[in-house]
């Protein structure tokens, strides 16, 4: 393991949906509110400009606890239909964050008659990789990627 993959955590699935489907569903802001946040927490809203240097907010709601969790962000490439890499180092107009927590890669490769459908939460040290561990990023992001699927399938 090298110094800029031993702070990853990797989900990697194989989907019964088109690299397109599943771009418009991370690029469009109407489907992006569908699947972003794992039930019952929602996804009121989803103002994303998915260009590089192109701002992400992006804010899930618990309606248990009435909490809100913003993610806020800029996108560094885009790849149509191919790749997308952000990060919460930077928010609106490249002002650096707060507390810089993960850089985001999510890759749509075409295998077979469905996608090879790869998101990799790179982050910047040992600590905030296990943060997130702890946050549940296996189970969490699983139950929004099984909603990812299902959305894109439809489409």
């Amino acid at each position: 393991m090298n110094e800029t993959t031993r702070h990853e955590l990797v989900l990697t699935r194989l989907i019964d949906a088109s690299p397109e489907a599943l771009y418009r569903c991370w690029t469009e802001p109407a489907l992006v509110k569908q699947w972003f946040a794992p039930q019952p927490l929602t996804t009121p809203v989803a103002e994303i400009d998915v260009r590089p240097g192109g701002t992400c907010h992006i804010v899930m709601h618990d309606p248990g606890s009435r909490t809100d969790y913003p993610c806020d962000g800029i996108y560094l490439e885009v790849v149509p239909n191919r790749r997308i890499v952000s990060t919460d180092a930077y928010t609106r107009a490249w002002e650096p964050s707060g507390k810089p927590f993960m850089t985001l890669i999510v890759t749509f490769e075409p295998e077979g008659n469905g996608t090879r459908y790869t998101a990799v939460a790179r982050h910047w040290n040992a600590e905030d990789k296990a943060t997130h561990e702890s946050m549940g990023f296996h189970e969490g992001w699983g139950r929004c990627t099984d909603q990812l699927t299902e959305l894109a399938r439809s489409l």
